[in-house]
């Protein structure tokens, strides 16, 4: 049986359903300029990792995460936390002269939080270069899922990018359905023609797409989200699940068009991951063989929790619980 995102997968599925996560993973260090500071890890694709493993575990889901790291104390720190939220690494590459990229987060008094980067030269721009990576480009077909997003194609090299995209067209054309979270950012580009390129193509490519609205609309200069929905058909993405913040989810599929409200919150702490926390609630509860509508209110129910929290990923015991989908009786065999 082929399982499409097109149609429920059934609640008795022969085998697991096997995710792929490509990205980066970053160190993450918190606090004001000049003062104390905590350190963690994150990255969008990380974060989507952590959550769709916490949500998977137990039922049917395997979610493994594909990147590059050094052989530093941080990146042996960072690939136990993976380890210990059950996040396979057996395609995590090991690049012995190169360190993980690192990140500082501040918030404002709403929550809104603001980023500094350092990752020029991060084990994750190598990962798909050189022969060494090509075992790991051909595990991708392995998967049932590959899940990626516009910050996993940013920081590749160009050279990488375009073996990525290779392999992800020879994963397709074997089974494996491919899911793309936009996440646009402007300073990771040359410029955006060359974003709009790399978009365009990976989109062609895309069963899934979770995409935020502000991105595609800065990116593409979408009028609104029907202009939106009207590339994306043209594309070929069969399901689109448009993120709008605070503000309602806007679903496109086969079986037509949704609106899901989203969750009120009382206190927002921390955007970070936000949109990466919702991604990871709406593919879990797809694989699970829940409906797009239903898959949108997992995600505004774990996003909700995610934003009441300091940090890209909150403590598993304030996971929220989430109801198990009511499987259809619709598969493709």
């Amino acid at each position: 049986m082929t399982v499409t995102l097109g149609h429920c997968p059934q609640a008795d599925l022969p085998h697991p359903r096997r995710v792929a996560l490509v990205g980066e993973c970053m160190i993450e260090m918190r606090g004001l300029p000049g003062a104390l500071f905590s350190q963690t890890f994150g990255g969008d694709t990380l974060n989507a990792a952590v959550y769709l493993s916490r949500l998977g575990a137990g039922n049917g889901i395997v979610a493994d995460y594909v990147t590059a790291i050094g052989a530093d104390a941080f990146s042996v720190a960072m690939r136990q936390l993976w380890r210990d939220e059950g996040v396979g690494d057996q395609h995590v590459r090991v690049i012995k002269d190169a360190l993980p990229g690192l990140y500082f987060i501040q918030t404002d008094d709403q929550g809104e939080r603001r980023f500094a980067y350092w990752r020029g030269e991060a084990a994750a721009r190598r990962v798909f270069d050189g022969p060494e990576a090509d075992d790991v480009l051909r595990a991708l077909a392995d998967y049932d899922y590959v899940y990626l997003s516009g910050i996993s194609l940013a920081i590749l090299t160009a050279g990488g990018r375009e073996r990525l995209m290779q392999a992800l067209g020879q994963a397709r054309q074997s089974g494996t359905r491919i899911v793309f979270d936009n996440n646009y950012r402007p300073h990771l580009w040359p410029d955006a023609s060359s974003a709009r390129k790399a978009y365009s193509d990976m989109l062609r490519l895309t069963d899934l797409a979770l995409i935020t609205w502000e991105d595609d609309a800065a990116l593409f200069g979408y009028a609104d989200p029907e202009a939106l929905f009207g590339a994306y058909a043209r594309f070929g993405v069969g399901e689109v699940a448009l993120k709008r913040g605070p503000a309602s989810c806007l679903i496109q599929c086969p079986t037509g068009r949704f609106e899901v409200p989203a969750e009120q919150v009382r206190q927002i702490v921390d955007t970070t991951a936000a949109g990466d926390s919702f991604s990871a609630a709406y593919l879990a509860c797809r694989l699970q063989g829940g409906e797009p509508q239903q898959a949108a209110r997992w995600g505004h129910t774990l996003a909700a929790e995610v934003v009441q929290h300091p940090g890209a990923l909150i403590p598993a015991a304030a996971m929220p619980s989430l109801n198990m989908p009511v499987f259809s009786s619709v598969a493709e065999a």
